[in-house]
């Protein structure tokens, strides 16, 4: 029998009409057909590089049909639906020891004249700008749960996110943090939270009253770094804006349970990945970092070699090389169980969520202190890119370019980024 019978209602009488085909079921359903899904972007970072004899394809097996190597094995089953890209990098990187803290911008740490340390906007915050207007978070910046960065591979930052400012972005340290972030109820009074913003704007606006009184008589440098604090300060009003916007709005419920206090590496980055769908199926954020561990990833898989000895396995190889095998299996492991996720978590619209998301997976080093040919494997099929290939794109073409591509397939304003010179034409479907 058709259970899906359409009808006519009018204040005294009910008509069933024949089947419509080019009207659809939707068009005579008591409820509107659900929006469909935003896009999403996910960027997951881990410091000191992979193996590069076991993690790269060969570059003589371009496109769909090649080996897949030692190193992204457990990702078998999802061959189809991620690419890997070689031949990237970023031409101003000279530290071998930060794997995060340029990779998603590309600045020239020199730019600024007398200064040893400069960055720019990453790319996921470009993304934040535009796609995190509707959401309680622009963008969600998760981090290991040991927030020690010293030796981790990583290098400065308190997150893979840089603003516009070029200043670091905070961060969540671990899977309890970043729960408690997302989930737990504010029990503060609604208007006690309109006060405290309310005094919070009357500092920043007094603050400002100053400084604009300060800047008649200062000369050029000064001036810059005045308007640098201004940017500063217009970042802090759009948080204040957005705090305000949410302020009564209840904080989501989701199914997932607390996670415990006390877990690190492997567990840790499960625990992590379980998070990232619970805050996109709650729509929290639609922008979201990892900054992933690997010094504690290693202990939990009883690995005793020291992170950093381990990415200069080269030099001595043994035990050393043996360990960086083992992590890149392990976290290639982690990443298959995160797409299996993305797969089977269903949206609104009858998508899955890996459909709306695109997925970036990587390092700005390739192994010891080599920063060409960063590793890259992109995934999801929100940005329109080509998957399930070994893409061999020019070599030492900016990774910028990467970036640049994937802001425009997720629809976002974007011209440029960073070192970019182009959409990279290698990787659009």
């Amino acid at each position: 029998m058709n259970t899906r019978r359409q009808f006519l209602r009018s204040s005294t009488a009910l008509i069933a009409l024949p089947s419509l085909p080019s009207l659809g079921y939707r068009a005579f359903a008591a409820t509107p057909a659900p929006e469909a899904a935003p896009k999403r972007l996910i960027v997951l970072g881990f410091g000191w590089g992979v193996t590069e004899e076991t993690w790269y394809p060969s570059i003589e097996q371009p496109g769909a049909d090649y080996e897949l190597p030692e190193g992204l094995s457990p990702l078998a089953r999802h061959k189809a639906d991620f690419s890997i890209v070689q031949g990237l990098w970023h031409k101003h990187s000279n530290e071998g020891h930060w794997g995060s803290t340029m990779w998603l911008t590309g600045a020239n740490r020199y730019a600024q004249p007398g200064q040893s340390f400069h960055n720019s906007v990453s790319f996921d915050q470009v993304a934040a700008a535009q796609m995190g207007l509707k959401t309680r978070f622009s963008s969600l910046q998760l981090n290991a749960a040991d927030p020690n960065i010293i030796g981790s591979g990583h290098g400065p930052g308190l997150s893979l996110a840089w603003d516009s400012r070029g200043k670091p972005v905070a961060g969540q340290n671990g899977p309890l943090e970043a729960y408690h972030r997302l989930f737990s109820r504010d029990t503060t009074p609604i208007e006690q939270r309109r006060a405290l913003l309310a005094q919070r704007r009357s500092v920043l606006d007094t603050v400002l009253e100053n400084a604009r009184d300060l800047r008649r008589g200062l000369g050029k440098r000064d001036t810059e770094k005045l308007d640098e604090y201004f940017e500063g300060v217009r970042d802090i009003e759009t948080r204040l804006g957005k705090e305000e916007k949410w302020i009564g709005v209840p904080t989501p419920q989701t199914t997932m349970p607390q996670p415990p206090g006390e877990v690190e590496g492997f567990k840790e980055i499960e625990l992590m990945y379980d998070l990232m769908i619970a805050a996109m199926q709650t729509d929290c954020s639609r922008v979201l970092t990892y900054r992933q561990p690997v010094r504690t990833l290693l202990s939990s898989i009883g690995v005793n070699v020291n992170q950093h000895d381990m990415s200069h396995y080269h030099t001595t190889r043994a035990e050393k090389l043996a360990a960086s095998r083992k992590r890149d299996l392990t976290q290639s492991e982690l990443l298959c169980g995160f797409l299996d996720k993305l797969k089977a978590t269903p949206e609104l619209d009858g998508s899955r969520m890996f459909d709306n998301v695109c997925l970036v997976y990587g390092s700005n080093i390739r192994t010891g202190h080599s920063l060409s040919n960063c590793p890259t494997v992109l995934s999801g099929g929100a940005a329109g890119i080509k998957l399930g290939e070994n893409i061999v794109a020019p070599k030492n073409t900016p990774l910028c370019n990467a970036w640049l591509t994937l802001l425009q397939g997720l629809g976002v304003n974007a011209e440029r980024h960073g070192d970019s010179t182009g959409p990279l034409k290698e990787i659009i479907a």
